[in-house]
């Protein structure tokens, strides 16, 4: 087998990093630089990449502190991100290679948080399998719920009097790039009903949207010019992705939300394969069930987030 080199990521890397996950069989606009970069200050950088034959075969986007690497704390997935000719038995090699590098450089624990397969180009799971070889753990699973737009299931009773009533309400939907408005109602439900804040910042979402204006949209129902809810599509091609939703008191009594979604679910752009409305879970895990009901009503079923935990200093052999 060709030798396979493994290298810390540095800035002089960051233009051939971008080709190769533009290029992935599972990477997303998520781990592009200028999207991981935005919060580096946050989460110093532990990435790694694997070379054959001088070219990146795989990259594992990672931030790490004290005793621990996580793969990816700023990102709602991280993952290995693996090219094409990236086989199970090289995916073996780079995974084993990359937990040794981090073990000695004095990591102790891998937290390792795959990009869910609904993501995935083409089949991209080498790294599940040499997980478990490794003697990695389950560590939590966060219920998502997506519609497979290539077969939908039809809507719920729920769903379909939401419609109607935001109909009769004379409810318009179309993109926005007002995310000023909509973020005050965001903000005021997240604290009003979880005594939290978004994980972006106003600011820091309008600058990613700036970025990556073909990704990253905003989409609004408005009742006689009033913003009364609305949602951020992350889009992946493969995917689009709920980013973030919310609706005024107007909006949740008019069903606003219901025909949105319905409109958006209507209006699938050819080739994305699911609508992620994300997760619904709790502290701990627990099942929200109210929201994942609200979610199930389009036609979603669930797929799970999955966080695996390896401990670097007690690696199986494989």
């Amino acid at each position: 087998m060709t030798h396979i080199e493994i290298r810390p990521y540095d800035a002089a890397m960051t233009e051939e990093w971008d080709r190769f996950v533009l290029n992935s069989r599972n990477a997303t606009f998520l781990h592009l630089r200028g999207y991981m970069d935005y919060h580096a200050d946050r989460f110093p950088d532990r990435s790694l990449v694997a070379l054959r034959k001088g070219r990146i075969i795989a990259a594992l986007p990672a931030s790490g502190t004290g005793d621990t690497v996580c793969s990816h704390p700023g990102l709602t997935y991280g993952g290995l991100l693996l090219g094409e000719e990236a086989t199970a038995a090289r995916v073996m090699k780079i995974l084993e290679g990359m937990c040794a590098r981090y073990a000695s450089g004095g990591f102790r624990t891998l937290v390792y948080r795959p990009v869910p397969h609904i993501y995935h180009r083409i089949p991209a799971e080498e790294d599940l399998y040499t997980l478990f070889r490794l003697g990695a753990v389950l560590d939590g699973r966060s219920p998502s719920t997506a519609v497979a737009t290539f077969r939908r299931l039809p809507f719920g009773r729920e769903r379909r009097n939401g419609i109607r009533k935001a109909m009769v309400s004379a409810t318009e939907i179309g993109q926005s790039y007002d995310f000023a408005t909509f973020w005050k109602i965001l903000e005021e439900n997240l604290m009003t009903g979880h005594n939290a804040v978004p994980v972006h910042s106003l600011a820091e979402i309008q600058l990613l949207a700036s970025r990556f204006p073909g990704n990253i949209r905003l989409y609004t129902a408005t009742q006689h010019s009033e913003t009364v809810a609305g949602c951020v599509l992350y889009d992946t091609g493969e995917v689009i992705h709920t980013q973030y939703i919310s609706a005024s008191p107007r909006g949740k009594a008019s069903g606003a939300l219901d025909l949105l979604f319905s409109t958006l679910l209507d209006n699938i752009p050819p080739g994305c394969r699911y609508f992620d409305f994300g997760t619904s879970a709790l502290e701990r895990y627990r099942l929200n069930e109210t929201l994942i009901h609200q979610k199930e009503g389009f036609g979603a079923r669930t797929v799970c987030y999955d966080t695996y935990r390896l401990d670097l200093t007690a690696l199986k052999a494989i």
